[in-house]
Parts: structure tokens; sequence; C-alpha cells
């Protein structure tokens, strides 16, 4: 398992590398490797986020039926708002 995340960490990073050589469109200097790492760990991290919160509240509804509602109330809220993180990395970096 181990070896597996590392194969993919080394894969993100080598296509986040062109990353670097890149600018903004607005004839500036500034590469654009802030926004564009920054989007994409908030987006990242936000799916693992969202992946857990599922499982736990799927595993909540398992263990006891007659709570289902509020839990999948509480977990539809938090979803929103996780996403709602990820919208504001978004407009920031736009």
């Amino acid at each position: 398992m181990k070896i597996k995340m590392l194969v993919i960490l080394a894969v993100m990073f080598l296509f986040v590398v062109p990353t670097f050589a890149q600018t903004s469109g607005s004839g500036s200097s500034a590469p654009l490797v802030p926004s564009v790492v920054g989007l994409g760990l908030a987006a990242g991290l936000a799916a693992m986020g969202q992946g857990k919160a599922v499982a736990s509240a799927a595993e909540g509804i398992a263990r006891n039926p007659g709570a289902g509602g509020a839990i999948r109330t509480l977990a539809l809220i938090g979803l929103a708002f996780m996403e709602s993180l990820v919208l504001f990395t978004f407009l920031k970096t736009n």
C-alpha cells in the first residue's frame, strides 16, 4: 500500500513540474504555481475528507437504521461545508 501511494505521489509531482514554467496570460511574468497547486491540494484533500465522511455516515446508518435521517442530514451539511472550501479556493485563484 505504501509503495502504491509513493508511486501516485511521484506521478502527481511529475505532472505538476510543467506548471512551474507557465506564466499568467496577462503578460506578467508571475508564475501560476501557487494558485494551481493550491487549488489542486484543496480539491484533492476535500475529496479525501468527503470520502471519509460518506463512509462514516454509511457505517453509522448501517449500525443504526433508525437514525438514518439525522445522520444523512448532518452528512449532507458537512459535505456542503467541505465543498464550499474548495469553491472559495477556486474563486481566490481566479
